[in-house]
C-alpha cells in the first residue's frame, strides 16, 4: 500500500480491537490514511457506517477510516501494525506475507513475544519489535473504550540500533501519546510479562485488579519473581514503564522496596478507567478463549530449558483455561490457593518452590554420577530365568545401596526358590512427623526380559542425552532415580517420610513368587510409588487386569484317511472355541483377548486327540473381569464327543483409577509444576506390581520411573535429562508427603 500523501504516511492496522483500534484512531485523527483489517464482520460494518469510535467517559469521538475483512482486501501492504490476539499471529502473518511490499514492514503491537514468529513469515528485515501497554477494550462493534494512559516502545528486533523507520513510526505514533524508540524492546516485553502475569492472575476472580493485587501481594511477588528469574537467566535488562518498576519484584529484592512498588502500582491502577483486565473481559463478557496462555508459552519453554520452576505461573494458566466457558467459577479462593503455594511449607501443603528448585539443581549437578550408576547397574545381567545372574545382581545392588544411602534401619532378604530373592530395606523418616506415620513403599524390580549374554552384543551406550541398553527403560533407570531422589533429600537435609524400598526379581514373569510379599507389605504402607517406566512421559493411573488361561480340548484319535468319521478332532473343536472366545472382546470396554499359542495333534493323517490354546486377556474393570470369568467357565463343546477344559487364573487384578489414585496423581502433577514440568497421566494395557497394591486399597503412583521408550525391544532407551527430572519429581513428592 503506497502513501496517499508525502506528509502523512499510510498505515494498515491488522486487528482493530483494543490496541489496534486505539492506535488506528490516533493515526487517522492526525491525518494519516488508515485501513483497518479485522475478521469480525460486525466490527468492520460498524466502522464503515459510523467511523472508528473511541469512548472516553461519556464522550464518544469518531474518525473515518477504511475498514475491511481480510477477504475483502485488495492491493499491497506497506506499513503494517499487527494487533491481533497472540494466538492469531501465525494466521495473520501468513495472510500479510504475500501482500507485503519489499520495503514494507510489520510492527508487532501485540501482547506477548511474537516477533520471531512474524519474522518466519515475512523475514527478520521486515519485522519491527514493539512493546505496548494500552488500557482499552472493545465495548461494542466499532467502539473502543479508552482506559487511560499507557506506553508504547518501538525498536528493531534483537536489540539492533534504532533505525530511521523506527524513528518515523514513533513520530507518527506520538499522535496517540508518549511513544518512544529503544534498542531494548526485549527488556520492556519481559517486564510486561511479569506485570501481565499479575493482571492475568486477577482474572481468576471477579473484582478490581488493584484490590486483588493489593490483597495478594506475596503470591503476586512470587509470580513475577518466577518470570524475572527466567529473564535474569537469559541476561535480559528489565525496563520500567508506566507505574511498574520490575526490579523490586525480582527474587531477593528488598521487601521494603517491593512494598513501595506495590503501593505505587496499585495507586496507579486505581486511577484507570478500566478496573478489570482484558483477560477478565474475554472470560466474563465475551465468553471466548483467552490469549494469555499463548503469551506465556515462550516464558514456560525458556523456564523448562533452564530448569527453572514456574509453579505459580502454571497454576494461573491452568486456572484461566478452566474458566474458559465457565466464568461463574471465578473466585478469590483461586488467588488464596496461589498464596498458599507461594507461602512457606506447612503441614498439608506442597513444598516451597525454592525447595523443589534446590532438589533439581542438586540432581543436575550430579547427573554424571547418576549416569555412571545406571551404566554399572545395566552391566549387571539380570535375566528373569537366570538364578545365578539374579543373585549376583542383587548382591551388587545391596552394596550400591549401602554406598549411596548408607545402612538402612532394617534389611530383609526373602529367599525364593524358583525366582530372584526379594530385598526389603527400611529407611526412617526425617523431619517433622507426618499425620500418617506409615512408610511409603518404593516398589521396583531388578529382573529384565533380556537373556543372559545380551550384554555381549548390546552393552550400555550413551550418546549425548540418549542412553540405550538392556533394561535401561524397564526398569533400571527407575531404581537409579529413586535412590538418587532419597540421596538428594539427605544431602539437602530436606524432610521425607519413612520409606520402604522393595525389589523383586520376577516381575517380568508375573511376580508369581513375590505377589504375596508385595501384598503383605502394601497393607502396612501409606501408599506406593512404583518406579516402572513412564508412558510417553505420563504417569500411569490405570492399568488393565491380566488373565492367563489355557483351553485344553480332548478328542479321540482315528485314521484320518481310512476312517475319517470315527474320530473327534480336538483341533476342530479348538477352532470353534477360538471363534467363541473372539466374541468376548469388547474394545469399547477396554477388554482384549488374544489366543497367542495354539498346538495340537500328532500327525496330519491322524484325527487330533488333543489341542491346546493359550490365552492372554486384558480387562479395564472388575465388571469386565467377572464377565470374562463367567464366560470362560461356561464354555461347552460344539462337538459333544470332545471335552473342553479351561485352566489358569487372573495373574494381576485390575488397577482402577480410584479417588485415592487420582488424588495422588494430582499431588504429583502439582509437584511437577513446582519443577517447571507439565505432568500427564495415562491408562495403559500393561500390568505392573502396582496392580496388586491397588487391589489392597493402598493408593499407587505408578510410572514415575524412566522417560523413554522401547520396553522389551532392542530400541529400549531413556535420557539423562529425563533421569534428572523424574528423580527430582520423586524427591519433591516425598518432601510433600513428609508434610502431610
Amino acid at each position: 500500500m503506497t502513501d496517499a500523501s508525502p506528509q502523512r504516511a499510510a498505515y494498515t492496522v491488522v486487528g482493530g480491537g483494543a490496541i489496534g483500534g486505539t492506535l488506528a484512531f490516533a493515526l487517522a485523527r492526525a491525518g494519516h490514511p488508515v485501513t483497518v483489517v479485522d475478521t469480525d464482520p460486525a466490527h468492520v460494518d460498524a466502522i464503515r457506517a459510523r467511523g472508528l469510535v473511541v469512548a472516553h467517559g461519556d464522550t464518544r469521538t469518531s474518525v473515518p477510516v477504511t475498514a475491511t475483512t481480510p477477504d475483502g482486501f485488495s492491493g499491497t501492504l506497506g506499513r503494517v501494525l499487527l494487533a491481533v490476539k497472540a494466538q492469531a499471529t501465525a494466521t495473520a502473518a501468513a495472510w500479510i506475507a504475500p501482500r507485503l511490499d519489499p520495503d514494507g514492514y510489520v510492527a508487532s503491537l501485540q501482547n506477548g513475544f511474537n516477533e520471531t514468529l512474524i519474522a518466519q513469515h515475512v523475514g527478520a528485515h521486515r519485522t519491527v519489535a514493539a512493546f505496548v501497554n494500552i488500557f482499552a477494550d472493545v465495548i461494542e462493534p466499532g467502539v473502543v473504550l479508552d482506559g487511560g494512559a499507557g506506553a508504547v516502545v518501538i525498536g528493531e528486533p534483537d536489540g539492533a540500533p534504532v533505525s530511521p523507520r523506527v524513528h518515523a513510526l514513533v513520530a507518527d505514533l506520538q499522535s496517540w501519546g508518549p511513544a518512544v524508540a529503544s534498542d531494548n524492546v526485549e527488556g520492556y516485553l519481559w517486564a510486561k510479562a511479569g506485570f501481565g502475569a499479575m493482571l492475568a492472575a486477577t482474572a481468576l476472580a471477579d473484582a478490581p485488579m488493584a484490590d486483588l493485587i493489593d490483597r495478594h501481594r506475596p503470591s503476586m511477588a512470587c509470580l513475577t519473581g518466577e518470570i524475572f528469574a527466567v529473564s535474569d537467566r537469559l541476561g535480559v535488562t528489565l525496563e520500567a514503564f508506566d507505574a511498574f518498576d520490575p526490579h523490586p519484584f525480582r527474587r531477593g529484592a528488598d521487601p521494603v522496596d517491593r512494598d513501595a512498588a506495590f503501593d505505587r502500582l496499585t495507586a496507579w491502577l486505581r486511577t484507570q478507567t478500566k478496573d478489570r483486565s482484558g483477560i477478565w473481559r474475554d472470560l466474563a463478557v465475551r465468553h471466548r478463549p483467552v490469549e494469555v496462555t499463548t503469551h506465556y508459552t515462550d516464558v514456560l519453554d525458556h523456564a523448562a530449558r533452564e530448569g527453572l520452576p514456574t509453579p505459580l505461573l502454571r497454576t494461573v494458566m491452568a486456572g484461566l483455561r478452566e474458566l474458559e466457558g465457565a466464568p461463574d467459577r471465578m473466585s478469590e479462593s483461586r488467588l488464596e490457593e496461589l498464596d498458599r503455594l507461594a507461602g512457606p511449607a506447612a503441614p498439608g501443603l506442597l513444598p516451597e518452590a525454592e525447595q523443589a528448585a534446590a532438589v533439581r539443581r542438586w540432581l543436575d549437578e550430579h547427573r554424571e554420577d547418576m549416569v555412571a550408576d545406571l551404566d554399572a547397574y545395566t552391566s549387571q545381567g539380570s535375566a528373569s530365568d537366570d538364578p545365578d545372574d539374579l543373585d549376583a545382581c542383587l548382591g551388587w545392588l545391596r552394596d550400591w545401596l549401602d554406598r549411596r544411602l548408607g545402612a538402612p534401619d532394617t534389611e530383609e532378604t526373602l529367599p525364593r526358590e524358583e525366582a530372584g530373592d526379594i530385598l526389603v530395606r527400611r529407611y526412617p523418616a526425617r523431619g517433622p512427623a507426618a499425620d500418617d506415620s506409615r512408610p511409603v513403599l518404593l516398589l521396583g524390580h531388578y529382573d529384565t526380559v533380556w537373556p543372559t549374554g545380551t550384554l555381549d552384543s548390546w552393552p550400555f551406550r550413551r550418546d549425548g542425552d540418549h542412553i540405550s541398553g538392556p533394561g535401561v527403560f524397564d526398569m533400571k533407570a527407575g531404581l537409579v532415580q529413586a535412590v538418587w531422589a532419597l540421596r538428594a533429600l539427605d544431602a539437602l537435609e530436606l524432610p521425607r517420610p519413612a520409606c520402604t524400598l522393595m525389589l523383586n526379581g520376577d516381575e517380568e514373569t508375573g511376580s508369581l513368587a513375590s505377589r504375596e510379599a508385595i501384598v503383605a507389605e502394601s497393607h502396612d504402607s501409606r501408599l506406593a510409588m512404583v518406579f516402572e517406566a513412564a508412558a510417553d512421559g505420563a504417569i500411569k493411573t490405570a492399568r488393565k487386569g491380566v488373565g492367563l488361561f489355557t483351553v485344553t480340548v480332548t478328542g479321540s484319535e482315528a485314521h484320518a484317511g481310512l476312517d475319517p468319521t470315527a474320530g473327534a478332532s480336538a483341533v476342530d473343536e479348538l477352532a470353534h472355541q477360538i471363534l467363541r472366545l473372539a466374541e468376548l472382546r469388547a474394545p469399547d470396554a477396554g477388554t482384549s483377548l488374544n489366543v497367542g499359542v495354539v498346538e495340537g495333534g500328532t500327525r496330519s493323517n491322524v484325527t487330533a486327540g488333543r489341542a491346546v490354546g493359550r490365552i492372554d486377556v486384558r480387562v479395564a474393570s472388575a465388571a469386565e473381569q467377572n464377565r470374562v470369568t463367567e464366560a470362560l467357565a461356561a464354555l461347552r463343546p460344539v462337538d459333544p464327543r470332545t471335552r473342553v477344559e479351561v485352566t489358569g487364573d487372573w495373574n494381576r487384578p485390575v488397577f482402577e483409577r480410584t479417588e485415592q489414585v487420582a488424588a495422588l496423581a494430582e499431588l504429583a502433577r502439582r509437584c511437577a509444576a513446582l519443577l517447571g514440568e507439565d505432568l500427564r497421566e495415562a491408562s495403559v494395557g500393561g500390568a505392573s506390581d502396582g496392580n496388586f497394591v491397588v487391589a489392597t486399597g493402598t493408593p499407587v503412583l505408578d510410572g514415575i520411573g524412566a522417560v523413554g521408550s522401547g520396553a522389551h525391544a532392542r530400541s529400549e532407551n531413556t535420557s539423562v535429562s529425563g533421569m534428572v527430572a523424574r528423580s527430582a519429581l520423586a524427591a519433591t513428592v516425598l518432601v510433600s508427603l513428609a508434610a502431610g
